[in-house]
């Protein structure tokens, strides 16, 4: 049986290096995919790949990294589901309406990515990215796809390096004695004495179309591609999620634009501030709830050298008084803007000689979408509509006027400290050499 297993997985050796080398031969350039699996139908967590994490939804984590990688000819999401193909969309990526066939329980990764290859013949090497691994970032793409386009490889897989002593399962009743896999007890090394070993983290798996459309996503001259522990975050239960999101928070990737970089916040009055509601007294009178924690966050940001300006619409106005009011609660000045607010700010933009990069926009609804689309930084609170989510970059986890301008104001401030801390460790190892 060995020997029989031995041939065949030759046989499919052959095959794969004798299209390789046609392909080599031809010097026609390859279209080179990234490819996310996201079924609808997750037992675990429901609808896991758009749950948020850490502000984004989960699979916009891996998207994002797909995306700005510059890597890929085409990024895809292959899905079952209307709510995750609206999701893949918002954050960059084409969409494969999978068949019913590979949408159930029992389809593997692989029968998905063969319907994938079969309707998509001008892709010649797939990316499987998984959507539960929210720590990968653009370098990691390149590196290991040059280990196909540059060394000749035909399969690339992540790994992640473990310390971990294994020993025989036994099962219940069983009256043989376990036994060491990986150790000898009477021997154990030191950490530091012991490389560990090499284990799948499931990121991601690189592999060209003949070894797929030969039923194996691993094989040919294959290698593998080791990622640091602090990027292997791997999410399967509920259990898993506030551990990953500690850990996306410090070791994800945000994106192309540099936090530190943030000068100015715009923030909506009405829904973002405060509750959306507005309290008319008997006097005519209008009054609106405004949480000490949110204005906390403004200071917070002004302290920083943040500037902060809030905004209300011409479809949502705030009374002078109000306003004066909110400005002198605030610190911060309230304009009043017209239906047309991405035109308006463009303008209070070129006024403060500012990019989008720089600036910072929380929103709540349809006239803020090309605002959160465009700024360097973007966030609606918890309770706004799909639409709004959509074009966010962070979705808060409190609702509006319960403390989502704190929760931001927090990010943005975590995020420009961990992009000071990453400038300062390259100043170091810049004068380390």
């Amino acid at each position: 049986m060995a020997a029989a297993k031995k041939r065949t997985r030759s046989s499919i050796e052959d095959v794969i290096d004798r299209k390789a080398k046609v392909f080599k031969d031809s010097g026609e350039k390859r279209h080179i995919a990234a490819l996310i699996l996201a079924r609808g139908g997750s037992k675990g967590i429901p609808l896991k790949n758009i749950k948020m994490l850490a502000g984004v939804p989960l699979i916009g984590w891996v998207l994002r990294a797909a995306v700005d990688s510059k890597q890929f000819d085409s990024v895809w999401v292959s899905t079952d589901h209307d709510d995750i193909e609206k999701v893949a969309k918002a954050w960059g990526a084409q969409v494969h309406r999978r068949s019913p066939e590979v949408s159930k329980d029992s389809s593997s990764s692989l029968d998905t990515i063969q319907e994938f290859v079969r309707l998509n013949p001008e892709v010649d090497v797939i990316c499987h990215i998984q959507a539960t691994s929210p720590c990968l970032h653009p370098f990691h793409l390149k590196e290991a796809l040059e280990m196909i386009t540059k060394q000749g490889f035909t399969s690339v897989f992540s790994v992640v390096r473990r310390h971990h002593f294994r020993w025989q399962e036994v099962k219940k009743g069983g009256r043989v004695a376990t036994q060491p896999l990986n150790l000898d007890p009477s021997n154990r090394p030191r950490r530091q004495d012991w490389d560990g070993e090499l284990c799948e983290n499931g990121s991601f798996y690189f592999s060209t179309r003949a070894l797929i459309e030969e039923g194996v996503l691993q094989g040919g001259k294959w290698a593998y591609y080791e990622m640091l522990p602090e990027y292997s975050v791997d999410i399967d239960v509920d259990i898993d999620w506030p551990v990953a999101e500690q850990r996306v928070l410090r070791f994800g990737y945000f994106g192309l634009d540099k936090p530190e970089v943030v000068r100015l916040l715009l923030c909506k009055v009405s829904g973002c501030l405060t509750d959306g509601r507005v309290l008319i007294s008997v006097s005519g009178e209008e009054m609106v709830s405004v949480n000490t924690r949110d204005t906390m966050g403004i200071r917070m940001l002004q302290r920083e050298g943040v500037e902060v300006i809030l905004i209300s619409s011409g479809e949502d106005p705030v009374t002078k008084a109000l306003a004066d009011k909110l400005s002198q609660r605030t610190g911060c000045e309230v304009k009043q803007l017209g239906k047309d607010i991405q035109c308006e700010v463009k303008a209070m933009m070129d006024d403060k000689d500012l990019d989008w990069k720089e600036v910072a926009y929380m929103g709540n609804d349809a006239p803020d979408v090309d605002c959160l689309n465009l700024a360097g930084l973007s966030a609606v609170p918890q309770d706004a509509p799909v639409v709004a989510i959509n074009a966010a970059k962070y979705s808060c986890h409190s609702a509006a006027g319960l403390g989502a301008v704190r929760e931001f104001s927090e990010h943005i401030l975590l995020l420009k400290k961990k992009a000071k801390s990453q400038m300062e460790q390259d100043r170091i190892h810049r004068n380390t050499f």
